[in-house]
């Protein structure tokens, strides 16, 4: 049975009421979930399930689900060690609330956004990248070099400007048509529900995105290079960090 990702639907929704629908040693899947599952970058959302009588199972990941035909808005919510016993009272068909860890999610939502930003600033193809609860790291692909105070105060700008944020969506046979939209180089768009989710920040950047994001670039709020490197000959890493 597919998930049904709320978060894909507002990013903003910190707890939903759903029920188990499959159980085994990677963890328990939901009929619907607020926690984004590690993907695209992306950490995966930590939080709690609360039973009916109150029992707390403490969730420390979200990964997609791993079984044959599982579709990429499958997740699975991964216990912490240390609960066995808890979770081995759980029953398919069991209803529980799912609320996640909101202070650490705003967090991904911030830096997410503010990478997409960096996209605008940096136009070079994305190499790799990583949203965690600290940092943004993008490897651009350019052998040009990166001035750091020209990142930072063109951020800043963006930031400043209050950019919408929105979503919209096209065909995967859409997506097809129009690669010029991909520019990450190890992510591959989110396709295979019939229909990609595109990322758009009026006037500023338009990508294939299935990670949470702010309503408004304002939300992020400032932002400093913390590091900036040469990874390789042909890729250069910067790192954001709040300031």
């Amino acid at each position: 049975m597919t998930t049904r990702a709320l978060f894909r639907e507002d990013a903003y929704l910190q707890h939903c009421d759903a029920t188990i629908v499959a159980l085994d040693e990677h963890g328990i899947q939901l009929d619907q979930t607020v926690f984004y599952p590690l993907g695209g970058g992306q950490a995966g959302d930590t939080g709690v399930l609360t039973l009916a009588d109150g029992t707390r199972i403490v969730i420390a990941d979200t990964r997609k689900a791993k079984f044959e035909g599982a579709t990429p808005d499958d997740a699975v919510h991964v216990p912490a060690p240390g609960q066995d016993a808890l979770v081995a009272r759980l029953a398919v068909g069991e209803r529980v609330h799912a609320q996640i860890d909101w202070e650490r999610r705003y967090r991904h939502m911030r830096l997410h956004t503010a990478s997409h930003l960096m996209c605008a600033v940096l136009p070079y193809p994305v190499d790799g990248c990583s949203i965690t609860v600290d940092y943004a790291r993008l490897d651009f692909a350019t052998v040009e070099p990166i001035e750091r105070e020209r990142v930072e105060a063109r951020l800043a700008e963006l930031v400043g400007g209050a950019h919408g944020v929105a979503t919209e969506w096209i065909t995967d046979e859409e997506m097809s048509a129009r690669p010029e939209l991909v520019r990450t180089m190890s992510v591959k768009p989110p396709m295979g529900l019939g229909r990609v989710r595109l990322l758009k920040i009026d006037g500023v950047d338009l990508q294939p995105c299935g990670g949470t994001h702010v309503r408004n670039t304002r939300e992020i709020g400032a932002l400093r290079v913390a590091k900036l490197e040469k990874k390789s000959a042909r890729t250069r890493r910067l790192v954001l960090e709040f300031v």
